[in-house]
């Protein structure tokens, strides 16, 4: 089944004597396969390890990734005992100099700039990296489910709008054989109605959208990343569309073709966000 490229996927779990380790994945359309990753501080010597884990299941889109430690230990409070003394010092001379009678307290020394430093306890990356792999494929496998989910949904709009450019396309074939007899009766000589078909003769044009459109259809339901090969596809379409438009002598016919150029047009819109 084709995939989306939009979705998102998460996991969180538990790391003893650390806290909790959560992953969260988000993914759009892009024309190739790009991994933003939002890292804890210190934890840069995972990236290629990660981007691995995510380029494994997914082929194409922007996906971002972000990873969060929550509810990790603190580490010590320290004093700057020197600095506080420095202080200390300096706000008694004043004291005396100004004959100012205020104590000195120590909550006010405390939030002195430098004096107290709460030490946050580093992690390592490599005691995390177990735990941290487990979160990130259910992450990306739920990433993944999401993906295909919207895939399903988008297979299903796609294989409705090829069956209606079929069903306009064998419109506009009934359309053009009464025309044609109609026309050729108009015209005195032979070599005038040769002339006529050969200038508005579309059975190449016709032939060929036939063909794109059934070719679109059995890649809608073939497994893989199709959706660059569904593009082009759609463009050829529209490629070929124009050209049964500038040719058509029908006002008829050029009613259906605008029609078949919007269902085109819509088309491609949705396979590029198909994976």
């Amino acid at each position: 089944m084709i995939r989306s490229m939009t979705g998102f996927g998460s996991c969180e779990i538990e790391v003893p004597s650390i806290g909790k380790i959560s992953v969260e994945l988000r993914s759009t359309n892009h024309k190739f396969l790009e991994t933003i990753l939002h890292l804890p501080d210190g934890s840069l010597s995972l990236e290629e390890r990660i981007k691995r884990i995510i380029e494994l299941k997914i082929k194409r889109g922007r996906v971002a990734c972000g990873v969060n430690l929550s509810g990790k230990q603190s580490g010590d409070a320290s004093i700057n005992k020197a600095l506080l003394k420095k202080y200390i010092e300096k706000i008694n001379s004043i004291k005396n100099e100004f004959k100012l009678k205020d104590d000195l307290a120590l909550s006010s020394l405390l939030n002195l700039p430098g004096v107290l430093t709460l030490e946050e306890k580093r992690v390592s990356p490599e005691s995390i990296w177990p735990k941290l792999k487990i979160a990130l494929n259910v992450a990306v496998d739920n990433l993944t489910q999401a993906r295909i989910k919207e895939g399903g949904a988008l297979q299903g709009y796609l294989k409705k709008q090829a069956e209606e450019l079929k069903k306009r396309l064998s419109g506009i074939k009934e359309i053009l054989k009464k025309s044609l007899k109609v026309r050729l009766k108009a015209f005195a000589t032979d070599e005038e109605r040769a002339v006529f078909l050969k200038d508005t003769d579309t059975t190449e044009e016709i032939d060929r959208l036939g063909f794109h459109i059934n070719n679109f259809k059995s890649k809608i339901i073939a497994s893989g990343s199709a959706g660059k090969e569904l593009d082009f596809i759609a463009q050829e379409m529209q490629r070929e569309a124009n050209t049964l438009a500038a040719k058509t002598f029908d006002v008829a016919v050029s009613a259906q073709v605008l029609k078949i150029k919007s269902l085109i047009e819509k088309i491609r819109e949705q396979a590029q966000n198909i994976e």
